[in-house]
């Protein structure tokens, strides 16, 4: 990765869950951090200034990625505050479950939307924006090779996410750019425990050989790795970060 004198992130969804961990642990690592959020204003400040309180630098930015006007206004952000931008974290998302039979349009449309057209716009304005040398971190999921019932279309958004890694990995290489996914597995967080029962919750903590779920700060730091300059020769890869469970 070439070196600046201070290296930016972006983390999209960065107010709670898995984003905020990994504002943390970038932070830590001495990146200078966009704490991206959609609605949740107060959670996204808090993890600003937890960051801030420990001698990091970080700003909260509200944009929603699924409107196409949202990655623009991340990378403005970043390019003003920081100079620059040398690490995208496509990690913003949203779950909805259902039998196919049942999904309707406006829920299906809203997952696309979000989940395969706000990472799209991630990786077309950083391939375009993003300093030499940089990283692009997308978010998959280990639903993609579990076909579990109910995950039809969450799952078909991000399989999708995966070719798009893939292929731009192989056209950002001439500058130095890795692109690689990361693909949790089930991660203690609001989003996948939303409407999960504790009974639910236990039989997916029994699939996994460790016998729990993963915490967001076991997928931090996964990413900080391929944020780093170590990651360097990995490219185009999915992380499936699940435990074992697939």
């Amino acid at each position: 990765m070439t070196q600046h004198t201070e290296q930016s992130a972006i983390i999209t969804g960065a107010s709670k869950g898995i984003g905020a961990a990994i504002a943390k642990r970038l932070a830590a690592n001495g990146v200078a951090v966009i704490v991206n959020y959609a609605h949740c204003r107060e959670a996204a400040e808090s993890v600003v200034e937890e960051i801030q309180q420990t001698g990091g630098r970080a700003i909260a930015v509200q944009a929603d990625i699924g409107d196409r006007a949202g990655m623009p206004k991340l990378f403005d952000a970043a390019e003003k505050a920081f100079g620059g931008v040398d690490i995208l974290v496509n990690n913003a998302g949203i779950m909805k479950l259902a039998p196919l039979a049942e999904f309707d349009d406006a829920t299906f449309d809203s997952q696309v939307a979000i989940n395969l057209g706000g990472v799209f716009r991630g990786m077309r304005e950083a391939a375009k924006r993003l300093r030499s040398g940089g990283r692009i971190i997308n978010f998959s999921s280990s639903v993609v090779g579990l076909y579990q019932p109910g995950y039809g279309i969450y799952a078909a958004t991000k399989a999708a996410v995966e070719a798009m890694t893939h292929v731009l990995a192989k056209e950002l290489g001439p500058r130095g750019i890795t692109v690689n996914a990361v693909a949790p597995g089930p991660v203690a967080t609001e989003l996948f425990l939303d409407g999960k029962t504790d009974t639910q919750v236990a039989a997916i903590e029994k699939m996994n050989p460790f016998g729990r779920l993963g915490q967001p700060e076991d997928i931090a730091g996964v990413v900080a790795f391929l944020a780093s300059p170590d990651s360097g020769w990995v490219n185009g890869q999915v992380i499936r970060a699940n435990g074992g469970v697939i």
